[in-house]
């Protein structure tokens, strides 16, 4: 059985590069959870302000949808942050599997420095980390370090999931 996958972690961990890349590895959907962001939350971001828990709200249920939507496989690049996002993602697609993209603040800074005119500035990096409770132990995913290349950590994530979803790779091309 195919289950979609959450690639996750704090802006500039590389969510919509990475999971854009396994989506095309696993040949499913691809979804970017920046694009189901209200105009208000934008706006919110932009002008430095991070967004709370009832900004996103209606924004983890659209999301929460899509994954619903696409049950026997897709990719959805969403920062789920907090345990309690990731809960409320998996209410709506209960084998939903999480990938992780982690590394210190200064590599995120680093990548993130490298995206100019992202609606979400460098400012908000250390309220995403204040905020980051990392996958607990009973939670279904996996953690990659991002500090090397996109095509080593969407190796990693193909191996780690190939762990946690065996059906989920095709066979042979989900693994060069």
């Amino acid at each position: 059985m195919r289950s979609p996958v959450v690639v996750m972690g704090v802006s500039g961990s590389g969510k919509s590069t990475v999971g854009a890349a396994l989506a095309q590895r696993l040949r499913v959907p691809f979804a970017d959870a920046d694009d189901f962001h209200s105009a208000a939350n934008i706006a919110k971001m932009s002008a430095g302000q991070p967004l709370d828990d009832a900004d996103r709200r209606p924004w983890l249920e659209a999301i929460g949808t899509w994954l619903a939507e696409h049950g026997d496989g897709g990719v959805m690049s969403c920062s789920a942050l907090k345990r309690e996002y990731r809960d409320r993602l998996r209410g709506h697609a209960p084998s939903v599997v999480f990938a992780h993209l982690d590394g210190s603040v200064e590599v995120i800074a680093r990548r993130q420095a490298s995206r100019p005119g992202h609606f979400m500035p460098p400012a908000l990096l250390t309220s995403q980390f204040e905020t980051l409770q990392p996958l607990a132990a009973d939670e279904r995913g996996l953690t990659v370090d991002v500090d090397q290349s996109v095509d080593a950590v969407v190796d990693d994530l193909a191996v780690g999931l190939a762990d946690v979803l065996p059906d989920d790779l095709p066979p042979e091309e989900g693994n060069r």
